[in-house]
């Protein structure tokens, strides 16, 4: 949750910090109920919803009932349980909705997302003590959503006791009822600051559909189901959210206003897609193979300690842990929800272990930081001048070259003083090698992580030709953040891969930051060096550039430039998957991702010259000119303490050579 991520993120988490009132472990009150979300509220007759709801004060458990609590408003209907999100209202198009909000709470209310305008766009006050009757009519068909809030601020849930007063709304074309197996998933957070904390958090969860892992629902199906899902994030800042295991057809995208249904021209697949503040999407899936799978948020403090109420004030209570392990002692938090496939026919889906294989060799090493250097972890393959070298700790991974068709099979050796496992992003594989200990894997025969000066091999058959990576899945913000990943390029039988024009640009940071708020953040790496060489290219060649994030808990923002304006380059893929001809096209060279995702471009110079490949963090917003006739700001006085070092880390030029 870094201050440069999104200027307004950052205001709405300062004012969290000013306006939250005690986020106090719990007193005796009603309890906040997770919500699943398939429950309608309210009554439909004759094309009119009528639907009562109310804010109440409860006690919310994220993270079980034997984990922490936290005091807080949510919405009820009257007479039932408070619960997060709120009662969904879901309607076919063209219905009136005419909704009672009932104000229990000790100030006016500000609830959005009822009127003509929907969203953040129109608002009610509902005074203390007090009901408004709200009302609009369901137009156009789409996923949107209403929020409340004790607090003037218009763009998002500015204080941790009113964080979950929000809920779906739901509008559905007529005579078309929900899909079978359509759920919908609630993004939302708690927290506080704290600027003594070593996080710079107070306390912090992170939370789907009111749960925080390992105690989120488990969603269940069937080898063959066609999966559909309409997420809403409720929080302030981004998500790269991403499915393992399978490809998603994003179909809409909305901001609580406006939600556009994609034409199959605009649509494409993508394993990891960036949910921004307040925004909602839509996509499908195909369950075409069974065992335990995970939807998570890419960043990686989002699955951390940092997430964990057991966390506070940057100090985690050790005793309070063991009532969320999953596989000891691997431990992951906040925004991840658990998947489970079931088989048709169990003797189907057992592999040959004749089947033929290349095998694989990596071991992953460790070296102690200092005061002056971070501590680095590392990934070395068999083969490569690294393995004979104990010193070497290549950052990124070495590259894997594999064969689309061709299983192999990873022998993974922790020669680290930490446990391991290994994720292999995008790749289309069985459930067991998919890389997360203690849930990966169906029934007995579960992943496990492997300790200190152990080993494990897994296997599994690259589906088809693309840029994918492989990262670690095992503490994941301090190990990612120390440098265990590395790209695979799965090539087509017959091909081979030319390092001279297929351009691997790997962006990660120097180390794992600490104070997620605050900072200092670590500065981005490109390939492993905060300032990579020149790079030469030659006139008339094509190359290929493929981009990998893992860039700690922000976005990486990626320019090719002539002089100060950017290049032409032709997109090619998204997260190894060919991108639509629609969409396969020429366009600037910049380029906005998250952690978790992969682009493919094409590009070939015309002329010799020199450009410049920059990254680093998203740019700052300009800023605004002054309004006519106000009156400037007073000189600030001569005497005042310099202002904080800047925590956000250096924009990165490297060199780009046309001969």
């Amino acid at each position: 949750m870094p201050k440069y991520v999104r200027t307004c993120a950052m205001l709405s988490i300062a004012i969290a910090c000013a306006c939250s009132r005690a986020a106090d472990f719990a007193s005796k009150s009603d309890e906040v109920k997770p919500n699943d979300n398939r429950q309608s509220s309210g009554v439909l007759k004759d094309g009119v919803l009528h639907v009562a709801l109310e804010a109440r004060t409860g006690i919310w458990h994220p993270e079980g009932a034997g984990g922490g609590s936290l005091t807080l408003a949510a919405f009820a209907e009257p007479g039932q349980s408070m619960s997060t999100p709120g009662p969904v209202i879901r309607v076919p198009v063209g219905t009136e909705v005419r909704a009672s909000v009932r104000n229990t709470l000790d100030k006016p209310l500000i609830v959005l997302g009822f009127g003509k305008t929907r969203g953040i766009s129109d608002s009610a006050i509902v005074p203390v003590g007090g009901t408004s009757e709200l009302n609009f009519t369901a137009t156009t068909p789409g996923t949107y959503y209403y929020i409340a809030r004790r607090t003037p601020d218009a763009n998002a849930n500015s204080d941790l006791q009113d964080s979950q007063l929000h809920g779906f709304i739901i509008v559905d074309s007529l005579n078309a009822p929900p899909a079978a197996h359509e759920r919908l998933i609630a993004i939302s957070w708690a927290n506080t600051l704290d600027k003594k904390s070593r996080t710079g958090l107070g306390i912090a969860t992170m939370t789907m559909n009111g749960l925080s892992w390992p105690h989120t629902e488990r969603l269940d199906y069937a080898e063959g189901d066609s999966v559909h899902w309409r997420v809403v994030n409720f929080t302030d800042i981004d998500h790269p959210m991403h499915l393992h295991g399978f490809y998603f057809r994003v179909e809409s995208n909305g901001n609580g206003v406006q939600d556009t249904l994609l034409t199959a021209a605009q649509q494409r697949m993508a394993v990891t897609e960036v949910i921004a503040p307040l925004h909602t999407e839509s996509f499908s899936w195909y369950a075409d193979r069974p065992g335990n799978w995970i939807y998570h948020c890419h960043y990686a403090s989002h699955l951390s300690t940092a997430t964990a109420l057991d966390n506070k004030h940057g100090v985690m209570d050790t005793a309070l842990m063991s009532h969320h392990m999953t596989d000891k002692p691997h431990q992951m938090y906040g925004l991840v929800m658990g998947i489970s496939i079931t088989p048709k026919n169990a003797a189907a889906t057992t592999k040959s272990n004749n089947e033929p294989t290349r095998d694989i060799r990596i071991v992953q090493r460790n070296r102690a930081g200092n005061d002056s250097t971070p501590p680095v972890m590392s990934f070395v393959m068999d083969g490569t001048p690294d393995a004979s070298d104990a010193n070497a700790f290549p950052v990124p991974g070495p590259l894997m070259v594999l064969e689309r068709g061709k299983r192999v099979a990873v022998k993974i050796v922790n020669a680290s003083n930490d446990h391991a496992s290994v994720h292999w992003h995008g790749v289309e594989l069985e459930s067991y090698p998919d890389g997360v200990p203690g849930w990966s894997g169906s029934g007995k025969n579960i992943l496990p992580s492997i300790a200190p000066n152990d080993s494990l091999t897994v296997r599994w058959t690259p589906k088809r030709a693309g840029s994918f990576m492989y990262h670690s899945h095992f503490n994941e913000a301090t190990q990612m953040g120390s440098g265990l990943y590395g790209p695979i390029v799965v090539l087509e039988p017959g091909e081979h891969f030319d390092a001279a024009t297929d351009k691997i640009l790997f962006f990660g940071t120097a180390g794992a930051g600490v104070n997620v708020i605050d900072g200092p953040f670590p500065h981005y790496i490109m390939n492993g060096k905060e300032q990579p060489a020149p790079m030469d290219l030659q006139v008339g060649t094509r190359y290929r550039f493929r981009l990998f994030n893992l860039a700690g808990d922000s976005p990486t923002f990626v320019t090719l430039n002539a002089g100060s304006n950017p290049v032409t380059w032709r997109a090619v893929a998204k997260d190894g998957y060919p991108l639509p001809a629609s969409q396969a096209t020429s366009r600037l060279a910049t380029l906005m991702f998250d952690p978790g995702e992969i682009y493919d471009f094409e590009y070939t110079p015309t002329a010799k010259g020199e450009l410049s490949l920059t990254f680093g963090p998203p740019p700052t917003p300009p800023t605004p000119p002054p309004v006519p006739g106000a009156k400037p700001e007073p000189p600030k006085a001569t005497n005042a303490p310099p202002p904080p070092p800047d925590p956000t880390p250096p924009t990165v030029k490297v060199a780009v050579r046309i001969h």
